[in-house]
């Protein structure tokens, strides 16, 4: 959010008074002395002609300069609108988006693991995991990417879910994200886990098998000595392959200015999808499954509902980053059935298991803004009225309970509901942005009416909950505001940064620890609170306090979204920051 004033076989591995008017007093405006003698007006003029007598010039002065400030105060009061941004004059936030935003993305630079950088703003962490892969069964280069939580573990899955949300965000925002400074910050970030999903497509599409010691031993991964075996998953794991391949896509159109990169993805991606598409050809009932036919124990964290989703997902963003219709046609073909196939508890929620609402909003914004015409019409009508369907069930309050504080409750039996609502408001906003873009003010759902101004408020009051503004006036973005969780269930936040080696049992006392964490983990938003609006500081409840890096991606495009635009932009309509074309780069009619 400028904020305002706030401060091959191919295998994949899982490896945030009115201006008081100065006016001179009747007593001292009566004790001037002024003569006034009035003429006749003269015939040659509209004019009056007066003769004063100023007895005290003292009085007079100070009069003039009275009269003369108010003049100038209403001037510029007159003038500070048209110096404002235009799209947001009414839906102004008391956040400092731009902090909140940075402290946010900085969250993913104490996630890295392998090489770390020098030029990091962390402080309290080091270069770890060095020897993953080649110290496993399989054998390979596995070094990098971001470990998942607060522990030590490597999720392909949602690590691939993450990148392709942050470069959704950096496609649609890039404009906000260089306006303040954050373009390099959030394209590095993007390019630490594209790099890394390089390499797990490389060796394959295996997940990383979270071993018993990264979970009972709380150390720092700078500590780390025991082993850490692979799971492999091969090309029948289809989600996994497709959330990867989508992850690839979606970032090589940010990386689009570099060429050769760019291109490196997206033949990886296509290496990818062409491998797990052939399966599917030969033994679709059979062996196109889910990694919870692989993913050993990976699947008791991340456990995958269905494939179809991750594989219309894939195939849509494979299609804006190739232009070949081959995708997009695989993508409208079979986008009822994902919808068919989604699970009633994910109905309407965005997150790494359920990409079905987010892909109905991608096709909507084709429709819009670069509609294709036949055959795409029906399934590009049928994800607008998804998309519309959608915003109505944020808004009306009969899908989805709130909290009395007024955080919405998509998935209130699973815990963590901050990313949900993160998601939720990022994809309400973007909706609101397109809708704004075509000069639509409102429209109809099964009840009522909704209008932008709802949706905007909607979307915003999600992002300000989660910054603060709950009935616990607590921010769960850890270092944003002065009040927020200092117990994050978080290896590296809660041992000291001490130059000392740290055992799985000397961990164990900073687990257990009253004390606040040493290290301050700058933007990690939280699980957040319960129902109610109660939440418990305590590093030993998960539910509350352990952030992800999921949940942080959905942060980070929520508040980018709502961030104000860049202030010298020029523009003949409404200038919302958002690229619109760019996009659609490589996409043409006659493809």
């Amino acid at each position: 959010m400028a904020g305002s004033s706030n401060s091959a076989p191919v295998s994949s591995i899982h490896t945030s008074s009115e201006t008081g008017r100065l006016l001179p007093s009747a007593t001292k405006c009566n004790s001037k002395e002024i003569d006034l003698d009035v003429s006749l007006p003269s015939p040659y003029s509209k004019s009056y002609l007066f003769e004063l007598v100023i007895t005290d010039k003292t009085h007079y002065r100070r009069f003039l300069y009275i009269s003369l400030t108010l003049a100038f105060v209403v001037l510029a009061l007159g003038l500070v609108p048209h110096f404002l941004p235009q799209n947001n004059r009414h839906h102004g936030h008391s956040k400092n988006l731009t902090l909140a935003l940075n402290q946010a993305i900085t969250f993913f630079d104490a996630q890295k693991s392998g090489s770390y950088p020098s030029n990091s703003p962390i402080s309290f962490r080091g270069s770890s995991g060095l020897q993953d892969g080649n110290s496993s069964n399989i054998h390979a280069d596995l070094v990098g990417g971001f470990y998942d939580s607060g522990n030590n573990i490597k999720f392909t899955f949602p690590a691939a879910y993450t990148i392709t949300l942050l470069s959704w965000s950096a496609v649609e925002y890039h404009r906000k994200y260089a306006d303040i400074g954050e373009l390099e910050h959030i394209k590095d970030v993007i390019k630490w886990g594209s790099d890394y999903l390089l390499k797990v497509g490389s060796a394959g599409n295996d997940t990383k098998n979270p071993i018993p010691n990264d979970i009972n031993c709380w150390q720092r991964p700078e500590d780390m000595r025991y082993k850490r075996p692979v799971s492999v998953c091969n090309e029948t794991a289809s989600d996994l392959a497709g959330e990867i391949v989508a992850a690839l896509s979606a970032a090589s159109i940010v990386f689009k200015q570099e060429n050769e990169y760019s291109q490196r993805l997206i033949k990886k991606a296509e290496q990818i999808y062409e491998i797990t598409a052939k399966e599917d050809r030969i033994h679709r009932a059979i062996t196109y499954t889910t990694i919870d036919a692989c993913g050993g124990e990976a699947r008791k964290f991340y456990g995958s509902s269905g494939y179809k989703d991750e594989l219309v997902w894939a195939t849509t963003w494979l299609f804006f980053a190739t232009g070949n219709h081959t995708f997009l046609d695989y993508a409208t073909t079979n986008f009822a059935a994902a919808a068919d196939d989604e699970t009633t508890t994910d109905k309407g929620i965005f997150y790494w298991n359920n990409k079905l609402a987010a892909n109905a909003v991608l096709f909507t914004r084709l429709r819009f803004f670069r509609d294709l015409g036949f055959p795409y019409e029906k399934a590009l009508g049928l994800s607008t009225n998804m998309t519309d369907q959608l915003m109505c069930s944020y808004l009306s309050k009969q899908n989805f309970n709130r909290t009395p504080g007024g955080l919405i409750l998509l998935s209130p039996g699973t815990g963590g509901p901050l990313q949900f609502a993160a998601t939720a408001s990022f994809l309400s906003k973007l909706y609101n942005d397109y809708l704004t873009l075509l000069r639509r003010s409102s429209w109809n759902c099964t009840n009522d009416g909704f209008s932008l101004e709802m949706l905007q408020s909607f979307s915003t009051s999600q992002i300000n909950y989660i910054l603060g503004d709950n009935p616990r006036k607590m921010s769960y973005m850890v270092g944003f505001g002065d009040h927020y969780p200092t117990h994050v269930h978080h290896r590296s936040a809660s041992i000291p940064w001490d130059g000392q080696y740290h055992s799985c049992a000397d961990g164990d006392r900073w687990l257990h620890s009253q004390d606040r964490n040493p290290n301050i983990l700058l933007g990690a938003m939280v699980a957040g609170p319960d129902q109610f609006d109660d939440f418990s500081d305590e590093r030993e409840k998960t539910w509350f306090t352990e952030p992800s890096i999921a949940g942080n991606a959905g942060l980070v495009a929520a508040l980018i979204a709502h961030h104000d635009p860049p202030r010298s932009s020029a523009s003949n309509g409404p200038d919302l920051g958002l690229d619109i074309v760019g996009i659609f780069e490589k996409v043409h009619l006659d493809s």
